[in-house]
């Protein structure tokens, strides 16, 4: 198994074109933008992966966290230490952004979203600074934030992030694991699983169920064996004896 490849599915392509898009709004235009779909098709590794090449700030909401809370954990990312008062960390952060400008992406987005209204700060320090801000959910967190009108509005554009197509699956294949696999099996496997985990779980027990075999290409009936799908093998019930 090839370890740290990053494969440039059909949705990583997508989205670093709406990143590209995004920077060259001009100023009048908001640049929020939001990115939902499925857990286990790529999102948190793509934005970890785009904001580390292009140094943008990347966090993570969780279930506690608050208005307050969450203007600290930006201000800990923009290495500005953090005051008691809200009012106080909001101002701080739309002048070093003014200074500074950087993008941020902000990951679970749906834990943002209820009476705490924390998602409002986003809007508010993207509105005064101009710096883009990308937001990350869950398969229906574009219904949750649509109705929230006012901010539903200002999104530029809303990228669902697809399922892996038998090509994903084949490029995936091809840059992390050196085992072979015929066309049929890439089709039977694109058919069994669409998460990115479940797949590197898979590739790992066929290497060594290749190494074992010395198998030199995964068949379709291979995978079978492997996901329990072999036709099964009728055994008749002892013939009963017969007594006079």
């Amino acid at each position: 198994m090839k370890t740290n490849v990053f494969v440039r599915t059909k949705n990583v392509k997508k989205f670093v074109g709406l990143m590209e898009d995004l920077k060259k709004l001009p100023p009048n235009i908001p640049k929020l933008a939001l990115i939902y779909g499925d857990h286990g098709i790529g999102k948190t590794q793509t934005l970890l992966w785009w904001a580390t090449k292009n140094d943008a700030i990347y966090i993570r909401a969780n279930n506690d966290i608050t208005q307050n809370g969450l203007l600290k954990i930006i201000m800990e990312e923009l290495d500005i230490s953090p005051y008691w008062n809200m009012q106080d960390n909001f101002n701080a952060i739309l002048k070093q952004l003014r200074i500074e400008p950087k993008i941020i992406i902000v990951d679970e987005v749906d834990y943002l979203i209820g009476y705490k209204n924390a998602i409002e700060i986003l809007r508010d320090i993207q509105d005064n600074t101009g710096s883009p801000i990308v937001l990350s959910g869950m398969a229906f967190v574009d219904k949750k934030i649509s109705r929230l009108k006012h901010f539903d509005d200002r999104l530029f554009k809303k990228l669902k992030f697809e399922h892996y197509n038998e090509e994903d699956l084949r490029d995936i294949l091809e840059q992390i694991t050196d085992l072979q696999f015929s066309d049929d099996a890439i089709t039977y496997l694109s058919t069994r699983t669409n998460q990115f985990r479940k797949i590197v779980q898979t590739l790992e027990q066929l290497e060594k169920q290749a190494k074992t075999n010395k198998l030199n290409v995964i068949t379709e009936d291979i995978l079978k064996g492997r996901f329990y799908e072999r036709q099964s093998i009728k055994i008749m019930p002892p013939a009963q004896k017969m007594y006079a």
